[in-house]
């Protein structure tokens, strides 16, 4: 009877801490995890699981930090779910006063691997080997970009996300991607600074070749081969990333993703209040038109996204402004502060 008084009392304690935990959880989020609190406590110690949460601590906190910059604006959130397996958090504020439109997105999705997608993998030197031509699948991240109001105020993208691929005789294949990089339409050299240290800090706690190696990768990732420039300044990426061990390369990941709000929130804090002309807003409508560009022409991710069946395309394309400008044959006078970052993006620099 003791016994079974002390097992009774024990497991009541550990339902109360656990609803404890669901309501600490619930509160830190911007919405339900898409797998639910109680399959990621089951699965807690599977990396699927901490990714998830990872994903979704890092949606509220980058929500939080730029929700504190716009007081005046509010983020909606919008949950969906995908019929083929799985779902996602869009996070979205538009027409603020320092942000014109700042999306935070979170997916995890499953199922099968629609063909044109195993087709762009095994291009990447995947060896995909599927049973009955299915190629189960389950991916995961959170990415966002911030297009501000004010042009002296950079355009901010990142993107950490997760894969996994069953093949025909049971082994799964797994790899991490992502990276942050900023798409300034002035060139300030103080904040290219601070947002390359910032990076290459979280990136030199794990390997102090990461940095260079992943930052010379987002300098030819986003490049614009038929403006012959990069979208930015750069940042770092890097894809299909499978070594020393999944332990080791999750922990870089999140080192990388608690780096954003610390490289990007601070320039924004400097910058948001600062006066610019109306030729100046042209500019950063100009330029936001080679943002749109890379995105729709050459981006990766938008190309898995629009080619997975049942994917949001609202979230896919969350990425695009909601304004930009295409003019027939603009060129910046010589000399100028436009012809100035213009250097820049055809000519990369070591920023650290």
């Amino acid at each position: 009877g003791v016994a079974l008084g002390l097992w009774r009392r024990h497991t009541a304690l550990a339902a109360s801490r656990e609803d404890e935990e669901d309501k600490e959880l619930r509160q830190r989020f911007m919405a339900p995890p898409v797998s639910g609190l109680r399959e990621l406590r089951r699965r807690r110690r599977e990396l699927r699981s901490r990714m998830e949460l990872l994903i979704m601590e890092t949606q509220a906190e980058v929500c939080r930090a730029l929700a504190a910059l716009d007081p005046g604006a509010s983020f909606s959130v919008d949950t969906w779910e995908r019929k083929e397996g799985g779902g996602g958090i869009s996070c979205v504020l538009q027409d603020g006063e320092v942000f014109e439109k700042a999306g935070v997105n979170v997916s995890v999705v499953s199922g099968l691997l629609s063909e044109e997608a195993a087709r762009q993998m095994r291009s990447r030197g995947k060896s995909l080997k599927a049973k009955d031509g299915k190629l189960p699948f389950c991916a995961m991240g959170v990415s966002s970009v911030i297009h501000p109001k004010n042009p002296h105020v950079p355009t901010m993208h990142f993107n950490y996300r997760y894969f996994e691929i069953e093949e025909a005789d049971g082994t799964k294949q797994w790899w991490f991607g992502g990276g942050t990089d900023l798409t300034p339409t002035y060139l300030n050299e103080e904040d290219a600074i601070h947002f390359h240290k910032t990076l290459k800090e979280a990136c030199d706690k794990h390997d102090l070749k990461l940095y260079p190696k992943y930052k010379k990768w987002c300098d030819d990732y986003f490049y614009i081969k038929h403006r012959g420039e990069r979208r930015g300044i750069g940042g770092i990426f890097f894809d299909d990333v499978d070594s020393p061990s999944k332990e080791e390369v999750f922990q870089f990941v999140k080192s990388c993703a608690k780096a954003v709000v610390p490289c990007y929130i601070p320039i924004v804090k400097k910058h948001r209040h600062d006066s610019f002309t109306p030729e100046e807003k042209l500019w950063q409508q100009l330029r936001r038109g080679r943002y749109v560009e890379f995105n729709l022409v050459y981006d990766r991710g938008t190309k898995f996204g629009l080619l997975t069946p049942g994917s949001r395309i609202e979230s896919i394309l969350m990425s695009l402004p909601l304004t930009a400008r295409w003019e027939y044959m603009h060129t910046p006078p010589e000399s100028s502060k436009e012809a100035e970052i213009l250097e820049v993006l055809r000519n990369p620099k070591d920023w650290v």
